[in-house]
């Protein structure tokens, strides 16, 4: 062995002490506001159903429509990769594992809408309409027939609306406790918000409904849809949206970007009212960075173009929706809205390539950090937290097995979750 360097400092350690007690309140601050990924499941997708059209058959018939479509105009894996562009390696792997998701798990998480979706109606009908949906609900969780997160959509707290939607949220989140206990999956979205003050009342009302029920503060959190120019860009040029991460008291588990309310109210015309429009990439990258470290999720929108009609239309419609979801995970938008049952196979396609296309570079990468053995790159410990991550959404959505994904990296789950840390965060209230 040779000599042992000598060391010399010239800072005091009561300086040292010093700084870390000054910076104390910002360690504590950091902590709080960006604790990191709650390591909660994301779902891929939120599908949204009206209040009076939900029922128990819902999903299954979702998942049904999906593949009656996916036999009519894509029934094996050839005719799949023609439409959407996948090479032969792809083709089968994508096209078995979409029909079997559609079997078994077509939607990963809906939403039953009492906003856009279900419209006004008389006290009496949307009273009954919310008790019933807070049943069904129950019942589905119950029975095992719920999709992974189900919840509901109620009206905005805009002056117009506002006591409406307090009443049905009221009426639903009652009559789940009346029935049994709130669900795990449970998952409840504000739309239309453009104040902050907005999100801290509806943090007050659910609040209020802890206390009044005797849950834990904290319990039941909610995502917020940004649909306005004014919870982008404030009044004196700030974000508004970071201040509505703040203003939700660490209960915001998600936000939603609105394509259509969005363009519309930045005047965008009807003809290009698109979540690829610069004003949409633009709004997103604004919600992202706002989002960004704080256990907050981020969800795409969706297209209006539905995939129904003659097979020649039905696929332009899917190549179209196949395109934005791959753009949008590109871009680190995990999760994005599906308007139809025709969507779901471009949705899973879409989502399942993207995974498959890049397990083995992912994999490999991240076995060699493991194993500190190197590679043609040199990958820091955020890069395996990345290619973790991406790994673990894999597995989450069925584009990867436990199986696969061990061989590639000789890694488990919970070896893959600890690169991934902090997935297990601190966020107290259930999120998707």
């Amino acid at each position: 062995m040779g000599q042992q360097e000598k060391v010399a400092t010239s800072i005091a350690g009561a300086v040292s002490a010093e700084i870390s007690a000054s910076l104390a309140p910002v360690d504590a601050e950091l902590a709080r506001r960006y604790p990191g990924d709650p390591g909660t499941r994301q779902p891929v997708h939120t599908v949204y159903v009206p209040g009076d059209v939900f029922d128990a058959g819902t999903v299954r018939s979702w998942g049904d429509q999906a593949l009656a479509a996916l036999d009519e105009h894509a029934p094996d894996a050839a005719s799949l990769a023609k439409v959407l562009g996948l090479s032969d390696e792809l083709a089968g792997p994508v096209h078995e594992r979409v029909r079997a998701k559609l079997e078994r798990e077509p939607v990963e998480d809906l939403r039953i809408d009492f906003e856009d979706g279900y419209g006004p109606r008389p006290d009496a009908e949307e009273d009954a309409a919310a008790a019933r949906a807070a049943r069904l609900v129950q019942e589905a969780f119950a029975n095992g027939t719920a999709p992974p997160y189900l919840g509901i959509r109620p009206k905005c707290l805009e002056a117009p609306v506002r006591e409406r939607g307090i009443r049905t949220l009221d009426i639903f989140l009652t009559g789940l406790l009346e029935s049994g206990a709130l669900p795990e999956g449970l998952v409840l979205t504000l739309p239309k918000v453009t104040y902050a003050e907005q999100v801290t009342a509806m943090a007050r009302l659910l609040a209020a409904f802890e206390e009044a029920r005797g849950l834990a503060p904290g319990r039941i959190g909610f995502e917020i849809q940004i649909e306005t120019s004014q919870s982008i860009l404030a009044a004196d040029g700030t974000a508004t949206v970071a201040r509505m991460i703040e203003a939700a008291g660490g209960r915001a588990t998600g936000l939603h970007y609105g394509t259509f309310d969005y363009s519309a109210c930045v005047g965008v015309s009807a003809a290009y009212q698109s979540s690829d429009h610069p004003a949409a990439d633009h709004a997103k990258a604004v919600m992202q960075v706002a989002a960004a470290g704080t256990g907050v999720r981020v969800s795409d929108g969706s297209t209006n173009v539905l995939p129904v009609g003659p097979t020649a239309q039905v696929h332009e419609a899917w190549r179209l929706h196949y395109g934005l979801t791959r753009r949008a995970l590109a871009r680190a938008y995990y999760q994005g809205w599906d308007m139809h049952p025709g969507h779901l196979p471009t949705r899973y396609a879409a989502v399942y390539a993207f995974y498959r296309e890049g397990m083995s570079a992912a994999a490999g990468r991240l076995a060699a950090y493991a194993a500190r053995t190197g590679g043609d790159v040199m990958d820091e410990p955020a890069t395996a937290k990345a290619l973790s991550g991406y790994l673990l959404r894999g597995l989450d959505c069925g584009a990867l097995d436990d199986d696969e994904v061990a061989v590639l990296t000789g890694l488990t789950r919970d070896d893959l979750e600890g690169f991934a840390v902090p997935r297990r965060g601190a966020l107290t209230v259930t999120a998707p």
